[in-house]
């Protein structure tokens, strides 16, 4: 039997959403440096405008409730989203959280 992947459902994307402009305001300081989300599937993307540059930062991978994410960093070196990487600057911050997340983010890509 083959299980479809489970959508993130909308008042999770909302408080997702809401999660991500609180941080954006409290830690950016500045409004071209700020993260933005996206959904697709099971999965949130976390990517980060710098200096009118997008680009991606993470994914998280919803596991059913709004703070228990598995983590996923993006690397330039292989443009791909890692699972396994671990040896990252940052990596400590990363609590299943979204806010641990975007914290974690900052670390491993400094504005």
């Amino acid at each position: 039997m083959n299980k479809k992947s489970k959508s993130i459902p909308k008042e999770v994307q909302e408080a997702v959403q809401e999660e991500v402009h609180r941080f954006n305001q409290k830690n950016s300081g500045r409004e071209d440096c700020y993260y933005e989300v996206r959904f697709r599937g099971k999965h949130c993307y976390l990517d980060r405008s710098d200096f009118g540059r997008l680009g991606p930062i993470c994914r998280l991978t919803y596991k059913g409730a709004v703070d228990d994410w598995d983590f996923s960093i993006f690397k330039w070196s292989s443009e791909r989203y890692d699972p396994e990487e671990w040896m990252f600057p940052g990596s400590e911050l990363v609590d299943g959280t979204v806010k641990g997340a975007m914290r974690a983010g900052l670390e491993a890509y400094p504005v």
